[in-house]
């Protein structure tokens, strides 16, 4: 189980990652404004956050989501479609994915 402990400065908003699909391959791409400053505000290292052997960029992202959630904040269609296909591959093996916007 991976671990990470993040401060999110006020200000940074989940909507301000302007989660969007890749048309052509269904990639989650999102601005990485935010990611840097909650990187500087928890003394994270970027590189090592979405680049590093073991990356936990989804795990900060599914983690703020959370949070965001239970804060009353608006769902977010673009991550409710990636939990919803990481469930499903979860569920029945890593054999298949979805085309964009069909998990």
């Amino acid at each position: 189980m991976i671990e990470l402990h993040a401060t999110i400065p006020e200000g940074i908003n989940f909507s301000d990652l302007q989660l969007s699909r890749d048309a052509e391959d269904g990639a989650v791409v999102f601005a990485m404004e935010p990611i840097e400053a909650i990187c500087e505000a928890s003394g994270l290292d970027i590189e090592e956050i979405v680049d590093g052997p073991e990356p936990t960029i989804c795990v900060l992202i599914a983690a703020w989501y959370e949070l965001h959630l239970q804060r009353g904040g608006e769902p977010d269609p673009v991550q409710e479609d990636f939990l919803e296909e990481a469930r499903l591959e979860l569920e029945r093996g890593f054999g298949f994915t979805y085309p964009p916007g069909h998990a």
